[in-house]
């Protein structure tokens, strides 16, 4: 597949802004690359599926959790907080799925693991995935570029 167009880099200065403040933020890293992999999983984007999971290998992750991300509910190897960060990724990114928008129950639950400012940075993470995803996928970028 070839892409559409290149988006040049002026635009993609605030969403790499959002991702300086992110590798600064008291989320660990891990949680982050496995919740981006999961909503680039859910949206199709294969550029940003490869590139994190690819990311997420080299920074340490195991094969097992890269893997297993898409049916993290069923799979022995993610701590209650990733659960957490991942079903609220979940949810707001399918939000379409639930007309009152993400359940009290899946953000209750991060709360209970999260402080406000890791949640705000959790939602930040969540809307800048979907709109990279978005992106990469209406301009057809190719995996592995």
């Amino acid at each position: 597949m070839t892409a559409r167009i290149k988006i040049g880099t002026a635009g993609y200065q605030g969403l790499l802004a959002v991702e300086a403040h992110l590798r600064r933020c008291d989320v660990p890293q891990s949680t982050l690359e496995l919740l981006r992999l999961r909503v680039s999983q859910i949206n199709g984007c294969g550029y940003c599926v490869d590139m994190h999971a690819r990311d997420a290998k080299k920074a340490g992750e195991s094969d097992e959790r890269l893997w297993s991300v898409a049916a993290w509910r069923e799979a022995p190897y993610y701590t209650d907080e990733e659960r957490a960060a991942l079903a609220l990724a979940e949810a707001a990114t399918r939000l379409s799925d639930n007309p009152a928008g993400v359940p009290d129950d899946v953000w209750d639950d991060a709360a209970d693991h999260y402080t406000e400012e890791q949640l705000a940075a959790l939602v930040m993470a969540i809307a800048n995935i979907n709109a990279w995803n978005r992106i990469n996928v209406t301009v057809r970028t190719t995996a592995g570029a």
